[in-house]
């Protein structure tokens, strides 16, 4: 990710707009709220941002920021690139802790996906902000124009068909709160994931964009759509968001409220709206109704996606990292120079929610956390104040908000984005070149390489394919296939090799993988290159299958195989257990590309 500039907010500390009002509580933890800012700075830059680019934005001074990034990053929530601060995979354990606590991906994302293939359009799911939409699922058609919106995207509700579905269940109270957020945002500057207004709220006045015989009337119309949706049970956007987009939705009850809506998106080169809402109406109306039964039907919890209560994570242990992990839940919540260190104890309040625990009280987040009752109690007020928590009869929900915070830009992370920082790090601490890959049919393909510095030294073009059977990675990756399918990745490779590996035995072949698959790691020297000495290990993801590799070359003369095997197969089976860890985060709820 590459920082961009973020707008500045002059030198006061920025209050998240919250239910809880603009007064902050005695209780409230002000190193949690200036972190939680710097988050939502990094989240609204597309993940990376400068230092001064994060003092502007912020108001908080240079020297703050500096701390409180340093923390973040102590806790392994973001990760410094030179002077940049860039959000890190492990930020998205906040988002998760919210979906899984939420129960509707669960339930509803394989109907959801489902539904996109039958209609073959873009299907999302969304859940209400306030007065805002927050999606929780996409499934996306790839083509030229397709859905550019992002789990975890803020969308204004009048701007959106499941904004109008959701606001027919609205109260007097926040449709004031509505009008009043319209007024002081006229251009809807505060969703950074829609194109600004060029024009204010007028009926018949839209962005200049428009055709004018397209031009919506997202203004004062929106309560006469709103009521129109309520009762018909369906609304249309008919290019409210931008020329071209058009979508239909249906909300999904469960107990008579409205718990998600179904937004199937298309573009004017496929349907008009009214054309899209006859053709596809009927076929939405099936599906939620097969949405609204699953709701219905007894829950049972997935086991290994719900694990119990834990004790507060600390990050992945690098190599030159303090073993003992950060200062104690207690130690770091008392004043001092560690206090700073409070943001990553606060966000670690947000994890103590997940699946089968949607609600919890005080003693259950204290439990979870290794928080004393007093400190996970202040978090939770600061957390309730920022809008992130709220609280009924002493039990605490998540919001939506949480996905506000990192899960847009990081939702969108490929596999080789996530490994990238690994490699590097894993290439100098050993001064050798190291490579990712990932299967390709019968060949693999390389998708990431560092090169390490020196006079002799491996290059890998980024992109490049090359036969399976013939490279450490390619060999890692086969072996957990059946042996039929890894026996047709030997013959598609070798019937157009030119290497010296086109004279390897079946025979031979299958006794490698079996070691390959009995030690953990393939070792290949001399198949590609006289002199050259590649030593792999696979990349699993959630479910335990491997979907890439990632690999360290050498010169034969650098190292014997033993000092191979003592000394670098440790450093990479460490590189890509962090790689997975990564990988297992992003993979909960978010398809992770491969490239």
């Amino acid at each position: 990710m590459s920082s961009r500039p973020l707008p500045s907010t002059g030198r006061t500390v920025v209050r998240p707009a919250t239910a809880a009002g603009s007064v902050v509580p005695e209780e409230a933890i002000t190193p949690l709220i200036h972190g939680i800012a710097v988050l939502r700075r990094l989240t609204e830059a597309d993940g990376a941002a400068s230092p001064s680019g994060l003092e502007r934005a912020t108001g908080l001074a240079r020297s703050t920021v500096d701390r409180i990034t340093a923390a973040l990053a102590r806790g392994g929530y973001v990760r410094l690139d030179g002077r940049d601060a860039v959000l890190a995979p492990r930020l998205m354990e906040l988002g998760n802790a919210y979906l899984a606590a939420l129960r509707l991906p669960r339930v509803l994302d394989p109907l959801a996906d489902a539904l996109a293939d039958d209609l073959d359009e873009s299907v999302s799911l969304a859940v209400r902000d306030r007065d805002g939409v927050r999606f929780i699922h996409q499934a996306t058609r790839r083509r030229a124009m397709s859905l550019s919106f992002r789990v975890g995207d803020l969308l204004p509700a009048e701007r959106t068909a499941p904004g109008a579905l959701f606001a027919s269940e609205w109260t007097e109270e926040e449709w004031a709160r509505w009008r009043e957020r319209r007024t002081a945002d006229p251009e809807d500057r505060g969703f950074p994931a829609v194109p600004a207004r060029s024009r204010p709220y007028e009926t018949g006045s839209d962005d200049s964009a428009f055709p004018a015989a397209q031009r919506p009337t997202v203004g004062d119309d929106f309560e006469q759509r709103a009521a129109e949706a309520g009762r018909v049970g369906w609304a249309l956007d008919d290019q409210l968001i931008e020329p071209g987009l058009v979508a239909l939705s249906m909300p999904v009850r469960e107990a008579g409220r409205i718990a998600c809506v179904v937004n199937v998106v298309s573009h004017t080169s496929r349907h008009d709206a009214a054309g899209l809402r006859d053709a596809l109406l009927p076929r939405l109306r099936t599906a939620v109704a097969a949405m609204e039964r699953a709701l219905e039907a007894p829950d049972v919890l997935d086991v290994r996606a719900a694990p119990g209560p834990s004790p507060t994570p600390s990050p992945t242990p690098g190599p030159t990292e303090d073993p003992a992990g950060p200062a104690g839940p207690e130690r770091s919540m008392e004043p001092g120079w560690e206090f700073v260190e409070s943001p990553v104890r606060g966000l670690t309040v947000i994890t103590a929610f997940g699946e089968g625990r949607g609600e919890l009280g005080l003693a259950a987040v204290a439990r979870a956390t290794g928080l004393s009752r007093a400190s996970a109690h202040s978090a939770l007020i600061t957390l309730e104040h920022l809008g992130y928590v709220t609280t009924h009869d002493g039990v605490f929900r998540l919001t939506p908000r949480v996905l506000g915070l990192g899960f847009p830009p990081l939702s969108r992370a490929s596999l080789s984005e996530i490994a990238a920082p690994y490699l590097t790090e894993l290439s100098q601490r050993l001064q050798d070149s190291v490579s990712f890959a990932v299967p390709a049919g019968d060949e693999i393909q390389y998708t990431g390489h560092v090169s390490a510095r020196g006079a002799m030294s491996v290059h890998v073009t980024v992109g490049t394919r090359l036969p399976a059977y013939a490279t450490a990675v390619g060999r890692a990756i086969l072996a957990d296939l059946p042996e039929t399918r890894a026996a047709e990745a030997l013959a598609g490779g070798t019937a157009g090799a030119d290497s010296r590996a086109d004279v390897i035995a079946p025979e031979r072949f299958r006794a490698e993988l079996d070691r390959v698959r009995t030690d953990g790691y393939a070792l290949v020297e001399g198949e590609l290159a006289q002199g050259l000495r590649c030593l792999a290990v696979p990349v699993r993801d959630r479910d335990g299958r491997t979907v890439a590799a990632v690999n360290v070359a050498m010169h034969t003369g650098r190292r014997t195989v033993e000092a191979c095997v003592d000394d670098v197969l440790p450093e990479l089976r460490a590189t890509a257990a962090r790689i997975e860890a990564d990988l297992h985060i992003a993979g909960r709820f978010s398809r992770v590309r491969r490239t």
